[in-house]
């Protein structure tokens, strides 16, 4: 791996921050350089919320994507995903959740918005609430959604499972547990994916 460019894209309250932290830790336990910029955006639940992240083997100058730089955008919501496409590169992969937040009255056609995400050529589009649902909590969606972009982050899924232990690890074996079930749930609908595409 030379580097990932990423962005995380959500709104607030979807949990954006812990993917973020999650990926961060990962990469550093994986000896990587690593930057972040601040979490832009209206951080309170129901706000936009983006960040950059990248990770490189080599010192990394800038804590900016550039337009048309990004190697991947990991998102908590479908409508979020599409405002950020002009980021992402022409090999570049979408991985985002289905389900809308909608925060907005004018939030567009849950079918429009899934049809836009469908003409980028390589995604991973999954209705990441119903899977964290059944595993027991709604609220590991974010985790399902990460689990799903680990594929193509070029990191050992262990080192997400060491990250999840260190971040969630005093609030209990249940959280840790849930969480990393999340992460494994989204990861094999992305391989399964792979595996069909050939």
């Amino acid at each position: 791996m030379n580097k990932k460019d990423i962005i995380l894209a959500g709104v607030g309250g979807q949990g954006i921050l812990s993917i973020a932290a999650t990926i961060g830790y990962a990469a550093v336990q994986s000896g990587l350089y690593l930057k972040q910029a601040e979490v832009h955006g209206m951080s309170q639940r129901g706000g936009d919320v983006q960040s950059h992240l990248r990770i490189s083997e080599k010192e990394i100058a800038s804590d900016l994507i550039p337009e048309g730089k990004a190697d991947m955008i990991i998102s908590v919501e479908p409508m979020e995903s599409l405002r950020y496409l002009p980021f992402l590169n022409p090999e570049g992969w979408l991985i985002t959740n289905s389900k809308p937040f909608i925060n907005i009255p004018n939030y567009p056609e849950e079918e429009s918005v899934v049809q836009e995400i469908k003409k980028i050529s390589n995604h991973v589009i999954l209705d990441a609430e119903t899977i964290a649902k059944d595993l027991g909590s709604a609220k590991v969606a974010n985790m399902v959604i990460l689990g799903a972009a680990i594929p193509f982050l070029g990191l050992d899924f262990g080192k997400f499972e060491d990250a999840i232990k260190f971040i969630f690890g005093k609030k209990g074996e249940d959280l840790v547990n849930i969480n990393i079930n999340a992460l494994k749930a989204g990861w094999k609908i992305t391989n399964d994916k792979i595996k069909s595409r050939g």
